[in-house]
């Protein structure tokens, strides 16, 4: 669904020809992180007041939430200090229990992540992808993407 003249949303992501920023999701359910992600990028061309695009996608998912209800907050690193066999094993199981196709899944390379520990387990983070042990996959185009993923991770706890 066009949401925007350059944002088209979609079932699992959305994309974007202003910003150039493409961001998809596998697994568990990630839409509200990804609100949260579009409001930011249009906030300064709508204001506060009513952001269309923020709201066209709420609308066309099926999400009732409010501008409120975004919650940003530093992602705080813990990286572990080194990547293990049963570290590996981990990551890719959480990998293989994520419906995502075949070339997502090869594109993710764990060799050279950086692993951080979260209290839901492990956490992943590659130049085009994160990856959470409790079945979140995002992969995106952009590497600044990563940021802005971090900075609202914490709404995937109440997804």
């Amino acid at each position: 669904m066009l949401c925007e003249e350059k944002l088209e949303v979609f079932e699992n992501g959305f994309e974007d020809g202003k910003f150039n920023l493409r961001i998809e999701f596998y697994g568990k359910d990630a839409r509200r992180l990804l609100l949260a992600i579009i409001r930011e990028l249009y906030l300064p061309d709508y204001g506060e007041d009513y952001v269309y695009p923020f709201e066209c996608a709420k609308e066309f998912w099926g999400i009732y939430m409010d501008a409120a209800e975004i919650n940003a907050e530093g992602f705080r690193p813990s990286p572990i200090k080194f990547m293990n066999q049963s570290v590996r094993n981990r990551l890719e199981k959480a990998i293989e229990s994520i419906d995502a196709p075949e070339e997502i899944r090869e594109a993710i390379d764990l060799e050279k992540a950086e692993v951080h520990k979260l209290k839901k387990g492990l956490l992943a983070l590659g130049k085009n992808f994160v990856l959470r042990e409790d079945g979140y996959l995002l992969v995106f185009n952009k590497p600044s993407a990563r940021e802005l993923i971090l900075k609202y991770l914490g709404m995937l706890d109440g997804a």
